[in-house]
């Protein structure tokens, strides 16, 4: 029961990824809040990781090729990822994205020798039906949603290479990726500037003010840090195609939800159809695909 909990807190901890980009309200440029997002989850993460693990945290010096690729695809993922959340509702961003499980299957289909299923065809012709209905195109959210689609591929891309080395999101070796991400985007800081840190916002609903750096850490520390933090756990107890089928419905829903609670971001009706389809679509790929896995 404990692990079902976590679960459920981890597909939301990810769900608030847009929550948190949007609540800076562009006082930090989206490069620069992405590499302190990254240096927050890289604390959180050596410190608590080794503690549940019970193994020093120790540089994997053997494997520090496949460390630093993981984390080059977890810079390029969470770094478009954030920049598509400020160009377009949370809701087009995160359903977008959702196409991940198709590119994953192309992937593995032409270098993991992946075999398809006749079902396969459907899948594919009812997630196509719904990106035409969520109108990827639409004026005035076409970058962002192209972006978001591209996202999902950088996240399949990631996905393929860690089946192909035999890894899952759990040990040691993600605190040393997330501090190679940071890495990677701390030139940032140089060259589009370390934003308003000290800046304050005023919300008068709450009747306070709050410090920018307070969204920064919280997209660190809940969104990544504690993400993988949980996964980590999770991922002992259950196996790992059954917490992407999970991961791929409760995400995105909830993260749709939040920004219309949070923004009043209300998702026009056929990215709502669309959306459904493709996730619907997307699960039912990742449900085939679990069973060739066995």
């Amino acid at each position: 029961m404990k692990i079902w909990l976590l679960l459920i807190l981890v597909t939301l901890s990810e769900a608030t990824i847009g929550v948190f980009v949007k609540l800076v309200d562009d006082r930090i440029p989206v490069q620069t809040l992405t590499f302190y997002a990254f240096v927050f989850a890289t604390a959180f993460l050596m410190l608590t990781i080794p503690r549940v693990n019970k193994q020093p945290l120790e540089l994997p010096r053997g494997n520090l090729k496949d460390t630093f690729l993981i984390g080059a695809l977890i810079a390029g993922q969470s770094g478009f990822f954030n920049y598509a959340m400020t160009l377009v509702p949370i809701a087009n961003a995160v359903i977008f994205w959702s196409v991940a499980p198709f590119f994953t299957f192309i992937l593995s289909w032409l270098f993991l020798g992946e075999k398809a299923k006749k079902s396969y065809i459907l899948i594919f012709i009812i997630a196509l039906t719904g990106i035409v209905i969520a109108k990827p195109l639409q004026e005035g959210y076409m970058l962002g949603n192209m972006v978001a689609l591209g996202v999902g591929a950088i996240y399949a891309a990631m996905v393929t290479y860690m089946r192909h080395e035999g890894k899952t999101e759990t040990g040691n070796d993600i605190a040393w990726s997330l501090l190679f991400a940071a890495l990677i985007m701390s030139p940032s800081v140089i060259f589009v500037g370390t934003g308003d840190i000290t800046g304050m916002i005023r919300y008068d609903s709450l009747g306070l003010s709050l410090p920018v750096i307070l969204w920064a850490a919280g997209l660190g520390l809940v969104s990544m840090g504690f993400a993988y933090f949980g996964i980590s756990i999770v991922l002992k107890s259950i196996n790992a195609n059954l917490y992407s089928l999970i991961d791929i419905i409760v995400s995105p829903a909830a993260a749709t939800l939040l920004g219309f609670l949070i923004f009043n971001e209300v998702p026009a009706s056929s990215m709502l159809y669309g959306g459904v389809l493709l996730l619907g679509a997307g699960a039912w790929l990742t449900r085939e695909m679990s069973r060739n896995d066995h």
